[in-house]
């Protein structure tokens, strides 16, 4: 059977069997099984003429073998004894309070990814606990623990669409490990979430769901053009030796242009609609870099704008930091650095960005001790590695 088709219909099934008086802990396990059942059961060229029918069907089925088998729930097992007859689920689509549930403010970060590519992506524990290199039974508690933790909220409680945009882009970052590519199945995801909230903002359709894609339509169409103009840029984000490759030096040639125009298409729609979020102004500062044919041509001008809307709507100190990149960029090094002046520097990368911009400013020695101690820092090996070679570098500069 098709499994990329069944992983789809995940959210919905499990919706459904929310909807018939299973608990959401509970939906989730039969819908797993029943997916397993799918993959490993029917042989190849054997698909169900209705895909999504047969999946609710045998997921109903394994959620009333389980019920039937716990003798403490046989008050519960005499409610849910008579089977509906399979109808296809019918047109109600819980996708996106799924999402809203995977993402819920009472879950931490870690358990809400984990959640969320289980019940909504359909990936399975072992493959979250390989592409995050972590056991499978640690993982396993993980989404037990967030499921219990979510397993007293209403399915149909309004939810914050911005905290399941942090999650999805948390997932995109995770890039490629293991078995799965999580930065395909978050664009894959947020695509999907993109088409949900379109639907729910034309129709009003759940209580609190309109309400939330109408105010955050134009943020998960930002989200989704910022991870596809990221992406655009993987293939030439390392060299053949596994070498990380800066913006500056990487190969345009080796973008890919399809995506670059879906992100900025996307990007310029939402813009249109003039309600301006963080994930819009990234997106902008993303598609600018996109849009210069060489390093030396990029609008720094107009990417220090960007970053001062950004700066305007999150206050974040990453923002400012990257700002001063921007700054040193369009306006000299020293500039950059009467920016940088005004940050912590114990901000993650405070090291790099400093070194950069002595660099650029001339100081070629405190550019290299500044680059050996962001080295010691770094928050992985291909990061450490580069500013290795770049404070080597300036020593050898320095001894010649």
């Amino acid at each position: 059977m098709n499994e990329s088709l069944l992983r789809e219909l995940v959210p919905e099934v499990i919706g459904v069997l929310v909807r018939r008086g299973a608990d959401f802990a509970a939906a989730e396990d039969a819908v797993q099984d029943a997916l397993v059942e799918a993959v490993r059961g029917r042989p190849e060229g054997d698909a169900p003429r209705d895909p999504k029918g047969w999946l609710i069907t045998v997921a109903w089925r394994k959620f009333l073998d389980t019920v039937r088998a716990e003798s403490s729930r046989r008050r519960r097992e005499e409610r849910v004894e008579a089977e509906p007859v399979p109808d296809g689920g019918g047109a109600v689509d819980d996708t996106l309070q799924l999402y809203f549930l995977c993402a819920h403010p009472s879950l931490t970060p870690a358990s809400a990814v984990a959640l969320t590519l289980r019940a909504v992506g359909g990936l399975t524990t072992r493959q979250i606990a390989r592409a995050y290199l972590v056991p499978e039974a640690t993982m396993g508690q993980r989404i037990s623990r967030a499921k219990r933790t979510v397993s007293g909220v209403r399915f149909d409680q309004p939810g914050d669409l911005a905290t399941v945009l942090r999650v999805l882009y948390l997932v995109f970052n995770e890039g490629y490990s293991g078995d799965v590519d999580l930065s395909a199945e978050a664009i894959r995801l947020t695509r999907q979430l993109a088409a949900r909230t379109g639907a729910a903002a034309r129709t009003g359709a759940a209580a609190g769901v309109g309400g939330a894609a109408g105010a955050g339509g134009e943020e998960v169409a930002g989200l989704l053009a910022l991870m596809l103009l990221h992406h655009a840029r993987r293939a030439a984000r390392t060299g053949p030796d596994g070498r990380l490759v800066p913006l500056a030096e990487q190969d345009r040639g080796l973008w890919d242009t399809g995506l670059i125009a879906e992100g900025v298409g996307i990007l310029q729609a939402a813009l249109a609609r003039d309600r301006l979020g963080e994930f819009q102004a990234q997106a902008a500062i993303a598609a600018l870099h996109a849009d210069a044919p060489t390093a030396g041509e990029t609008d720094w001008v107009q990417i220090v704008e960007w970053y001062d809307e950004l700066v305007r709507l999150t206050g974040s100190p990453v923002a400012r930091l990257n700002r001063a990149v921007a700054v040193g960029e369009a306006d000299g090094a020293r500039a950059g650095l009467a920016a940088l002046a005004e940050l912590d520097p114990s901000l993650p990368r405070y090291a790099a960005v400093a070194a950069y911009l002595h660099e650029r400013d001339g100081d070629t020695e405190t550019a290299a001790g500044l680059y050996a101690q962001a080295a010691r820092s770094a928050p992985n090996i291909p990061e450490r590695d580069h500013l290795t070679r770049q404070a080597a570098r300036l020593n050898a500069r320095l001894r010649g």
